[in-house]
C-alpha cells in the first residue's frame, strides 16, 4: 500500500508535467540571476553612473543597481522553491486520488522521514534535493523557503485530512 502511494505520487508529477514546469522556473531563475550579474559588470564598468545628458540621478540608479544584483537572485530562488513546494503538494493530492487512499502516501512518508531523521543524507545538496521524495536537507524558518519540499508533517496532516473528507 505505501509503495502503491509512492508510485503514485511519483506518476502524479509525470501526469501533471512537474518537470517540464520545474524546468521553466529553473530557466527564468537562471535569467534573472544573469540580469543581475549583468548589472553587477554594468555597473563595475561605470555603467550605472551620470545619465546621458550629464545630469540626473546616479546615486539612485546606483543603488536601483545593487538591489537588483542582491535581491534579484534570492528573488528568483524563492519562487523558483515555491513553486517546486507547491508542485509537492499537488503531486500527494493527485497521487492520493491515484490510489485510492492518502493513508497509504501519509504512512509511507511518515517512515521516510524516520529514516532521514535517523540517517541523514550526507551526499545530497541543493542541485540534488528535488530529486527525492523527502526533504533531504534540513533547515527552518528563513531556511525553509529555499527548500523544495514542503514540511514532512503538513504534508502528512493534509493527506490525513483528504482521508477524512475534510481536505
Amino acid at each position: 500500500e505505501e509503495l502503491m502511494g509512492v508510485m503514485a505520487h511519483e506518476l502524479a508529477h509525470v501526469k501533471n508535467r512537474d518537470t517540464l514546469i520545474s524546468a521553466i522556473a529553473a530557466t527564468i531563475a537562471g535569467a534573472i540571476t544573469y540580469l543581475a550579474q549583468m548589472a553587477q559588470w554594468a555597473a563595475m564598468f561605470g555603467g550605472g553612473g551620470r545619465s546621458r545628458d550629464g545630469e540626473g540621478d546616479g546615486a539612485g540608479r546606483a543603488l536601483g543597481m545593487l538591489l537588483l544584483m542582491i535581491l534579484g537572485p534570492i528573488a528568483a530562488m524563492m519562487i523558483q522553491m515555491a513553486i517546486s513546494r507547491s508542485r509537492e503538494y499537488d503531486a500527494d493530492r493527485d497521487g492520493a486520488a491515484m490510489c485510492g487512499n492518502p493513508l497509504y502516501l501519509a504512512s509511507a512518508l511518515r517512515k521516510l522521514a524516520a529514516g532521514v531523521e535517523q540517517v541523514p543524507m550526507r551526499d545530497a545538496g541543493m542541485a540534488t534535493a528535488h530529486l527525492f521524495i523527502v526533504n533531504p536537507l534540513s533547515g527552518s524558518g528563513v531556511a525553509s523557503l529555499f527548500s523544495t519540499h514542503p514540511p514532512m508533517a503538513e504534508r502528512i496532516h493534509l493527506l490525513e485530512e483528504m482521508a477524512r473528507g475534510r481536505a
